[in-house]
């Protein structure tokens, strides 16, 4: 039995099961498409296939996950190889716990073993400061994706 004084502690770990994304899509349908009325046309995608994913859990129960792709080509005025995270989703009873900043961490270190010079996202407006805080810079002009305004981010590493 939990003791709500004393929170269990949150692991990362990389998604290796069919279940395991099945998990993933279905923290990314309560987030995305059933609390920011994204459709679920655009949220799933053909890079879920190739994407290496996580899931933060806590207390044995998936709360949490992220995905990082690799781009074919930098972003404009980079050079090197890029990464591009996304999907990034927490449940609305565990934010503010640090687990979004957990989930980027264990991405960006997996883009760091895979030799990426930088990574580059979209945040939502509303998660600018939350992205600028673990080193992210905006970039360009706001821009609309599934109805919501973003901005570009990008982090060298």
């Amino acid at each position: 039995m939990s003791n709500p004084e004393t929170p269990q502690p949150v692991s990362i770990a990389q998604i290796k099961t069919e279940a395991e994304l099945f998990q993933a899509l279905a923290i990314r349908e309560v987030v995305f498409i059933e609390e920011q009325h994204v459709p679920e046309g655009i949220e799933r995608d053909a890079e879920d296939a190739k994407a290496y994913h996580v899931l933060a859990f806590q207390g044995g129960h998936a709360i949490g996950t992220g995905r990082l792709v690799m781009l074919t080509e930098p972003p404009p005025g980079e050079k090197g190889t890029w990464g591009q995270i996304g999907r990034m989703a927490v449940l609305k009873a565990h934010r503010k716990a640090r687990v979004g900043a957990m989930l980027l961490t264990s991405l960006e270190d997996e883009a760091r073993r895979r030799g990426v010079n930088g990574i580059m996202l979209h945040s939502q407006l509303y998660a600018l400061e939350f992205y600028k805080k673990q080193g992210y810079e905006p970039m360009g002009a706001i821009f609309q994706e599934a109805g919501i305004e973003h901005l570009e981010m990008r982090k060298k590493l």
